[in-house]
């Protein structure tokens, strides 16, 4: 016999249901809050994740951060506290039974508004791996979820409520069995929170020269004590983080603004073309030509 809780829709997949009446990625009118739905089974695609909550409301999905992978479902949220390069992959989804969900950018400063206003359990201090993990589904933060979504149908209300449940969500998930997680980029004397500094250098500065002892002392750490804790939050080293970013806006730039292999190289900061070709189908599986006939749809002549 199938559990009953199996058999009943959760309140969040109700909620998500009428308004992603297709596959995709789905904007709303909340800051911060998107809305997506699958329709089958899919392999791990290259994504970068923001700080964010992401959950699903039926279905189940993974989220590859170097080579552990977070699975999560109806009962178990995904919470990242940084920008982390990733692979998102779809495991349980159909078009009878779509994977539907949600994603919530993280206020870090709301965030850490809500820890100086006290009333939170102590947590200890404490390693918690990489920038990413599950956590269980309570009640209460489901219910502010489900609050949050019923407003997309009172468009008006949204100025005046949205930030009221928003602030009730980041208390919830502070108060969740990630709070520890998220705490670590709250505190202006963490590594945490110096990392996601030295984060936010990279992704202006992806195409400069990459120095790791300027960029340590930058973040007010020594180089052997940044390379450690940069690789054990994202699970890369800083040059691999940025040859990411780099590949990802090369990819971005033949694409959207049809800059051919050479000058997209370039224009990353890369002085070979061939070693750039090389490390593009390292990550992307494919030579950047191929790659770009493919995601238009074109017939590829090699």
């Amino acid at each position: 016999m199938i559990p009953t809780q199996l058999c009943q829709e959760s309140p969040l997949a109700l909620n998500i249901d009428p308004r992603v009446n297709m596959p995709g990625d789905f904007a709303t009118p909340i800051p911060g809050l998107s809305l997506f739905r699958r329709d089958r089974p899919a392999p791990p695609s290259v994504c970068m994740v923001e700080p964010s909550l992401i959950l699903v409301g039926r279905g189940e999905k993974r989220l590859w951060i170097g080579g552990e992978g977070h699975s999560y479902d109806r009962s178990r949220f995904l919470v990242t506290s940084l920008d982390l390069p990733a692979n998102s992959e779809v495991l349980v989804a159909s078009p009878e039974q779509p994977c539907v969900g949600l994603v919530l950018k993280l206020d870090v400063g709301m965030l850490a508004e809500v820890i100086a206003m006290g009333g939170l359990p102590a947590t200890r201090n404490r390693a918690v791996g990489t920038g990413a993990g599950i956590g269980n589904m309570s009640p209460a933060l489901e219910g502010a979820l489900d609050r949050l979504l019923a407003l997309l149908d009172e468009p008006e209300a949204i100025p005046v409520l949205a930030p009221l449940i928003l602030r009730e969500i980041h208390y919830r998930l502070l108060d969740s069995d990630q709070g520890a997680r998220l705490r670590q980029i709250t505190a202006v004397d963490g590594q945490g929170y110096r990392i996601a500094k030295a984060i936010d250098w990279l992704k202006v500065n992806y195409a400069a020269v990459l120095r790791i002892d300027e960029l340590a002392a930058r973040v007010q750490m020594s180089a052997p004590t940044f390379h450690h804790h940069f690789r054990q939050l994202t699970a890369m080293s800083p040059l691999q983080y940025q040859k990411w970013l780099r590949l990802n806006e090369a990819r971005r730039l033949m694409l959207i603004e049809h800059l051919d292999v050479s000058r997209a190289a370039f224009a990353v900061g890369y002085e070979s073309p061939s070693q750039f070709s090389r490390e593009y189908g390292r990550l992307f599986g494919t030579a950047p030509s191929r790659d770009m006939a493919l995601l238009r749809g074109q017939p590829f002549e090699a």
